[in-house]
């Protein structure tokens, strides 16, 4: 359990952000991002705090920006449901850029979000952060096999000078929504100069995760910051996520060439696993089978299994298996 004792930054005389730690980082860039279409700007921070040495050292409070709307009902006992919060993250390693990462779980209602993109510029500012990066989806008509490529939008246009060499297109009219645009909104008014990095995904992939689309967005971050990633690991899921949508494309199509139409319970194990893949990156699978396993064996994990069940929001996908653990003929033997 994260003990977040520090009050770092008390904004409208509101205690918004706190932390563990207060590292010393040198002119660090700021690299942000929120869940929105085909997950490709949270899904492109999220790896790199997977692989590289990433340490949480803040937390925003989720209690300023999300306001529950009902209740949560389990077994006749009702709960407020978990409130959404944001963390930041820093990196900082020999002859590589020092970097802040902030992850929010999910984006405010529209009131708030140029609250919540003032608190996180204001925090970043107290450690002179030299500029911002965030990220987006750009849905276009494209085959979900093609190549996913990146367009640019900057608050001066000196930045748009440091990245003509790496193939980009400037997006020259239209807009950002969501805090992944606004966040270097309210960059440019505190001050702050940075960029957005859009990837171009199939319009019609846009509740799906893209792999693609990360990828080509780490190439770019990749070769910017000489950070040395190995993104093998994406493109494979890359390959998985796309032979599925041909399966599942196929069979909406009505297809019947060789190989054979899929059943029915090939169609929903389809739509399930797919779901399973895009909803959580492989560290955490990874632990929650791990968490299951313990869990088998001492039945006191399973609140550690549930709660992390909770905080992906996936509980329903794994429901089964998790109140599989408290039946009797499952129970048989273990102590």
């Amino acid at each position: 359990m994260v003990d977040y004792n520090i009050i770092i930054v008390n904004t409208n005389n509101k205690k918004m952000i706190k932390g563990i730690a207060n590292p010393k980082l040198k002119n660090p860039i700021l690299i942000v991002a929120w869940p929105g279409m085909g997950e490709v700007a949270y899904r492109t921070v999220l790896f790199l705090r997977e692989v590289l040495d990433f340490k949480m050292f803040a937390k925003l409070e989720a209690g300023d920006f999300f306001k529950p709307a009902g209740v949560i009902v389990e077994k006749g006992i009702l709960s407020l449901p978990h409130m959404p919060a944001g963390f930041f993250y820093y990196y900082k390693a020999k002859n590589r850029p020092h970097i802040i990462l902030f992850l929010g779980e999910a984006q405010p209602p529209l009131e708030y979000a140029q609250n919540l993109a003032e608190a996180v510029i204001a925090f970043a500012k107290r450690y002179d952060i030299k500029m911002v990066i965030s990220f987006a989806a750009k849905p276009e008509p494209i085959d979900h096999r093609s190549d996913s490529k990146v367009w640019i939008v900057a608050t001066q246009k000196d930045l748009l000078e440091n990245f003509k060499n790496f193939n980009l297109k400037i997006l020259s009219e239209g807009q950002i929504s969501g805090l992944n645009g606004l966040i270097l909104g309210m960059s440019k008014k505190m001050g702050v100069k940075g960029i957005c990095l859009l990837a171009e995904i199939p319009f019609y992939t846009v509740q799906i995760e893209n792999p693609r689309a990360n990828v080509s967005l780490l190439k770019i971050i990749d070769d910017y910051l000489k950070l040395n990633l190995n993104l093998n690991p994406l493109i494979e899921r890359a390959k998985f996520i796309e032979a599925e949508i041909d399966k599942l494309m196929s069979y909406l199509k009505g297809e019947t060439q060789t190989p054979p139409p899929l059943s029915e319970e090939d169609i929903e194990r389809i739509k399930k696993d797919l779901s399973a893949y895009t909803k959580l990156p492989q560290s955490i699978r990874e632990k929650i089978e791990r968490l299951f396993k313990e869990a088998q064996k001492d039945i006191s994990k399973a609140r550690e299994l549930k709660d992390e069940l909770d905080h992906w929001n996936v509980y329903k996908d794994y429901e089964d298996r998790f109140l599989d653990l408290f039946k009797k003929d499952k129970r048989e033997g273990i102590h």
